[in-house]
């Protein structure tokens, strides 16, 4: 919950900072007349509506599951990251709208050097903030903040390719460059809008997460103990920060429900020590069969029935299979 809380404050002193770019960014524009730099301001307007929804997100995501919603409100992260996709891409269209209407208006750009500088304080600031939320989204596995944060280096990174830009107008004088530079810019956004909806989509459907899964099944296999024949049907979906896995063990046929549970306990302490952020594990527990033998590295076994042959290694393809393992 601590680590929770602390996210929320980053994401919040994010938004703030964000409010204070966009009314950076609009004065440039005011000063300038520049179409490009228009475009930057208005995906600021961007960076702060899904930056408040984001906020609200990670304060939802946090609660504790209730009798309503029993896998938790995490799943909320995955809308936030959805929105903020979305109005990336809108914001996109208007800015070729905007650009088009200026360049077929007339173009007429001044104090140039006024602007490139406020729009490059703007832009260092946003890199500083999308480095700080994708760090923390990363490390506590928030869809919602890591969102945030790619966006912001998104726009830090093409806030620098239009600086770029501005310049060469300065420089050169060709001031039809601006809007044109403005539509390059809109495509960019528009492009990383799409991954991060993407995402979103991804997680709201429930798609596999291969390499989380990979890593989990890793450190299970780099831990088994002698009476887990084999791990199977594994199943895993991320809400929030917190882990949701569905697995069948094979244990030996003969071990009492005692014996079993305890098998059962010491996987589920196996992997959440791997995961701090919470782990919620459902366990089903099968008896092995004969074929089971040939791989059961179990010493001692009074009703083994077959020899051992090899010992599989649990990989990812082998773990997601609805089948017990055989040689």
């Amino acid at each position: 919950m601590a680590n929770g809380i602390s996210n929320i404050r980053a994401q919040g002193l994010v938004l703030g900072g964000g409010v204070l770019l966009m009314a950076l960014k609009f004065v440039a524009w005011r000063i300038t007349g520049s179409s490009t730099i228009l475009s930057d301001a208005l995906e600021s307007i961007v960076n702060v509506v899904a930056g408040a929804f984001a906020w609200y997100s990670l304060w939802l995501a946090g609660r504790p599951r209730d009798r309503e919603h029993p896998y938790g409100h995490g799943k909320v992260e995955f809308i936030s990251a959805g929105i903020e996709g979305g109005l990336v891409i809108v914001a996109g269209l208007f800015i070729i709208w905007r650009a088009g209407l200026a360049w077929w208006q007339g173009i007429s750009l001044h104090q140039m050097g006024m602007g490139i500088a406020l729009t490059a304080v703007a832009g260092a600031t946003n890199l500083a903030m999308g480095l700080l939320l994708r760090q923390r989204g990363r490390r506590s596995r928030s869809v919602a903040m890591e969102a945030s944060g790619i966006h912001l280096l998104s726009d830090a990174w093409s806030t620098g390719a239009m600086l770029l830009g501005l310049l060469v107008i300065h420089i050169t004088g060709l001031q039809w460059l601006d809007p044109l530079f403005a539509m390059l810019f809109a495509l960019y956004i528009m492009v990383s809008g799409m991954r991060i909806f993407r995402r979103s989509v991804a997680g709201i459907m429930d798609e596999a997460d291969h390499e989380l899964a990979a890593q989990v099944i890793a450190d299970i296999e780099a831990h088994r103990r002698p009476a887990w024949v084999d791990v199977h049907n594994f199943r895993i979906i991320k809400y929030g920060a917190v882990l949701h896995i569905d697995c069948h063990i094979t244990l030996p046929w003969y071990y009492t429900l005692e014996q079993a549970h305890a098998e059962q306990a010491e996987l589920e302490e196996l992997v959440r020590k791997g995961h701090e952020h919470g782990v919620e594990l459902f366990v089903h527990m099968d008896p092995c069969i004969p074929a089971s033998c040939s791989i059961c590295i179990l010493q001692g076994c009074p009703h083994r029935t077959q020899p051992f042959v090899k010992q599989l290694p649990w990989t990812l393809d082998l773990a997601l299979r609805n089948a017990k393992h055989s040689a």
